[in-house]
């Protein structure tokens, strides 16, 4: 658990550095690093995409995981987790869910999250989980500048999901193939190339209701790849 206590500092104190700089940072300028996040973030996902070996499955689990997530509602019930936080810390800011929300999908759905979990859930020492740290603590300084403190409370859930995924890897560690690993990036790519879309304001697209696309990207991989 050691590169995700690492992660989840580095995100925390980005955060703060965010929350700092923002009432001295122009509008203008954190207007431009939001949208560069946002460029960044679909480049990563069209990147993570192009790992998938088999297109049937990843169309087949981006739509009956889209449908499942929908029929659930993942989004209303995290955007309620996030105002009650919010109400908890009363704190008035109105982006307080955006930031939260955005932050999470950012930090928790990528290839890094993935393999770095399997790296150290299978003894190794954990670099990516050291790569990523770097790369989730200057993103948490640009969103934390722009959509303010919602972004260091998505640690919470990046936490619980990266911890888990790490001993899920160490017990799981017969059945992650690299196949499986391979449907999992791909199909998280096209859950970043949805929330890129999302940062740059072309069009809001419910990527979390997406999510269980994941699942099932592993599920059908393990029994038709």
């Amino acid at each position: 658990m050691q590169g995700t206590i690492v992660n989840v500092a580095a995100v925390i104190v980005g955060s703060l550095i965010g929350l700092l700089i923002h009432s001295r940072l122009p509008k203008r300028v954190a207007g431009i690093a939001f949208q560069g996040i946002g460029l960044f973030t679909i480049f990563l996902g069209f990147t993570m995409s192009a790992k998938s070996n088999e297109l049937l499955i990843m169309i087949m689990s981006i739509v009956a995981g889209s449908i499942l997530g929908e029929f659930i509602d993942i989004e209303k019930h995290l955007e309620k987790g996030s105002e009650l936080i919010n109400r908890k810390i009363k704190t008035s800011e109105v982006k307080f869910t955006d930031g939260f929300i955005t932050a999470t999908l950012l930090f928790c759905v990528g290839s890094m999250a993935i393999l770095g979990a399997i790296e150290e859930g299978l003894g190794g020492k954990p670099n990516l989980f050291y790569a990523k740290s770097i790369l989730d603590g200057f993103s948490s300084i640009a969103l934390a500048a722009s959509l303010g403190i919602g972004v260091m409370f998505s640690a919470i859930p990046l936490l619980l999901y990266q911890g888990t995924l790490t001993i899920l890897a160490k017990s799981l560690q017969s059945v992650l193939t690299q196949a499986i690993i391979n449907e999992l990036t791909a199909v998280g790519g096209l859950l970043l190339i949805g929330l890129g879309i999302n940062l740059l304001g072309i069009k809001n697209l419910k990527v979390i209701n997406m999510l269980p696309a994941l699942l099932i990207a592993a599920v059908l991989t393990a029994v038709f790849g």
